[in-house]
């Protein structure tokens, strides 16, 4: 029988094996899936599996640098213990080495890393940590010079918030004190331009709202939408916030006074959005000790 790529990906789906494994035991039962995911068991291939079901909402997000381009990786686990396990750091580590030489994270997921794709170097170390872990995302930028900056370090290079800027020129200290900011103001985009439109109207429309319960004329009620939407801007923006280390300027002009445009910039923060099942530090530890 014909092993197809959709059945390929059907088996590794259902029991979290690489791509070679999931093939070969296809192979060997002549297709069929219920005895390729038996043959998977009796190898000890398909143990990360029974981990797919769980919340992996830890984990560390990963930085690198290669002159002028910059990419953050955050790849996930169920607990903070495995973010400071020396085999998840090193793994998360080569992860964002490699992720230089792609452009997405389906790129990253298949691309070569010590002779295996990143796919399946994570479905191995899933079956040997005992934790559901996730290539959840990467993000780039580039630019004359990229600094990065990393959040709660848990080693060098990563930790839970990485960010990355990209600067017309080159000014490392600055660079690193607008990372710094961006890490604690968490901005929306670079400017106003960049701003989601589907964000700002939907601020609008609350102002709006918020405005009417005045009672004021249509008139007034205008000008208010427009000082109120210009404040938001400024809020959430990183070139019109207030800068951190100096709040009498703003990150633009800081940046107009350090002599370099700050074009572009990531911030990934692990867990980011994801919906996280609260537990007790006992149950935590008990979990964890289960495998």
């Amino acid at each position: 029988m014909a092993i197809t790529a959709a059945m390929v990906k059907e088996l590794r789906d259902s029991t979290g094996a690489g791509m070679m494994d999931a093939k070969k035991a296809l192979t060997e039962t002549d297709g069929d899936m219920e005895a390729a995911v038996d043959w998977l068991r009796t190898k000890g291939l398909a143990k990360a599996a029974k981990k797919s079901g769980r919340t992996a909402a830890e984990g560390l997000v990963a930085v690198a640098v290669d002159g002028g381009k910059g990419v953050a990786v955050e790849v996930n686990s169920e607990t903070d213990f495995v973010g400071k396990n020396a085999e998840f750091q090193e793994m998360v580590s080569g992860f964002a080495t490699v992720a230089l030489g792609v452009s997405d994270v389906e790129g990253l997921a298949a691309a070569d890393l010590n002779g295996k794709s990143v796919a399946d170097t994570l479905t191995d170390k899933i079956a040997t940590i005992g934790e559901n872990m996730t290539l959840r995302r990467m993000a780039s930028v580039e630019g004359a010079q990229v600094v990065s900056y990393v959040h709660n370090a848990a080693a060098a290079g990563m930790g839970k918030i990485g960010v990355l800027v990209a600067l017309s020129g080159e000014n490392e200290a600055f660079g690193k004190q607008v990372a710094m900011h961006i890490a604690a103001t968490n901005p929306a985009a670079l400017s106003e331009a960049d701003l989601d439109p589907a964000v700002v109207e939907k601020e609008r429309q609350v102002q709006i709202d918020i405005a009417k319960e005045s009672g004021k004329p249509e008139a007034v009620i205008e000008k208010m939408i427009v000082g109120r939407m210009k404040k938001f801007a400024a809020e959430i923006t990183l070139l019109n916030q207030a800068f951190v280390v100096n709040p009498d300027l703003t990150v633009g002009k800081a940046a107009e006074e350090a002599g370099v445009e700050v074009s572009g910039f990531v911030r990934l923060e692990v867990g980011e959005g994801i919906e996280k099942k609260e537990e007790d530090f006992a149950a935590e530890v008990a979990k964890a000790a289960q495998g």
